[in-house]
C-alpha cells in the first residue's frame, strides 16, 4: 500500500482523535469510529499507525547534543505530588544568568515531544525546565495511552501546583535571572494561563491552544500573554471570545494568533496534525516574544 498522505485523510479522523486524545471517547469506540473511515486501500492499523505520534524520528533537538548542559532533576511541590522529575536544559558552558522557561507537557505526561520542546527553548538562550506531572504515579510510561489514563488519576488543581513549584524551582536556580516565562501545550496550555492566574512575577505566559480560566481568575493576571490558538479547534476556540473580553476590560496586555486550517497539536511534529509552516511561525513569535518580556 502507498503511504497515506495528510491530504487524503478526512478531517473527521483528526476530530476523532482530538475527542480520543483528550479522553472524550475510549480507545474500543475510537477504533470502532475509526474504521468507518478505513476504506479503499486503507485499513484500521494503518489509519492509527499514521494517526499515532512518531517520537523517534521527529526530535529536532538530540539528547546528547553537544551545545547543551540537558539532564534530569527532581525538585519539591510541597502542595502538589511531592518530589518532582523534570528535564533541565541549558545552553552548555553557560556564562551569567539566563532568563527561565518553564515547558508543560500535555495530558499524556513528559513525553519525548515536551522534552525536545525543553531542548529547542534552551538552545535560544533559555535555562528551561520541562517537569513531569506524572512523576507521583512513576512518571511517563513510555506512551501516550497509558500516559493519558494516568494523569486521569492525578488532580489538575495539584498538577498546577507541581509547576507553580518549578516556577520556584527555576527563581532560585543559580543561572537563572529570576525573569521566569511558560509554554505550554493543550492542558500545558491551560496551566500557563492558570500560572498567570496564580503566580504573581511571572514573566510571561504562551498557551497554545489552552483552556481558559474563570472570568474572576482572568481578571487577577498580571503577566503579557501571547495566545496560540488553532483554527480548526472548535472545543478550545470556543472560550476565546469571553476570555479576550476580561482580557481587554483589564487592560492585560496580550496578543493572540489563530492560525487558519490548522488542527488542535498543529506544533507537534511527531503527529499528522502538525503543520509546518503554521508551527515555525507560533514559536518563532514564541521566542521572539519571550527574548523581549524576559
Amino acid at each position: 500500500m502507498n503511504k497515506i498522505k495528510k491530504e487524503d485523510i478526512n478531517q473527521d479522523v483528526f476530530d476523532l482523535y482530538d475527542d480520543y486524545a483528550h479522553n472524550k471517547i475510549g480507545r474500543r469506540l475510537f477504533i470502532e469510529k475509526l474504521s468507518l473511515y478505513a476504506v479503499g486501500g486503507l485499513t484500521v492499523s494503518s489509519l492509527l499507525s499514521f494517526i499515532s505520534p512518531n517520537y523517534i524520528d521527529n526530535l529536532l533537538v538530540k539528547p546528547d547534543d553537544a551545545r547543551l548542559n540537558s539532564d534530569y532533576i527532581t525538585y519539591n511541590s510541597p502542595k502538589g505530588g511531592g518530589a518532582i522529575k523534570g528535564l533541565l536544559s541549558m545552553p552548555d558552558k553557560t556564562k551569567g544568568k539566563l532568563p527561565g522557561v518553564i515547558v508543560v507537557h500535555e495530558n499524556r505526561g513528559l513525553n519525548p515531544y515536551i522534552e525536545d520542546v525543553g531542548r529547542r527553548t534552551a538552545l535560544d538562550g533559555f535555562i528551561s525546565l520541562a517537569p513531569d506531572a506524572l512523576t507521583p504515579l512513576g512518571g511517563y510510561p513510555g506512551n501516550d495511552d497509558d500516559g493519558r489514563a494516568m494523569q486521569k488519576k492525578r488532580d489538575r488543581n495539584e498538577m498546577l501546583e507541581d509547576f507553580i513549584a518549578a516556577y520556584d524551582y527555576l527563581l532560585n536556580h543559580e543561572n537563572c535571572n529570576g525573569k521566569i516565562g511558560v509554554v505550554g501545550f493543550c492542558f500545558g496550555g491551560w496551566i500557563a494561563n492558570m500560572m498567570a492566574v496564580k503566580v504573581p512575577n511571572l514573566s510571561a505566559a504562551v498557551p497554545f491552544y489552552g483552556g481558559q480560566p474563570s472570568d474572576e481568575d482572568a481578571a487577577k493576571i498580571k503577566a503579557p500573554l501571547l495566545l496560540q490558538f488553532a483554527g480548526l479547534d472548535t472545543r478550545v476556540n470556543a472560550g476565546w471570545p469571553d476570555y479576550e473580553v476580561v482580557l481587554k476590560a483589564n487592560n492585560i496586555p496580550h496578543t493572540a494568533h489563530i492560525y487558519p486550517d490548522v488542527n488542535h497539536g498543529f506544533h507537534n511534529n511527531t503527529t499528522p496534525r502538525y503543520d509546518e509552516k503554521a508551527a515555525t511561525l507560533a514559536w518563532e513569535r514564541t521566542i521572539s516574544f519571550f527574548k523581549k518580556a524576559l
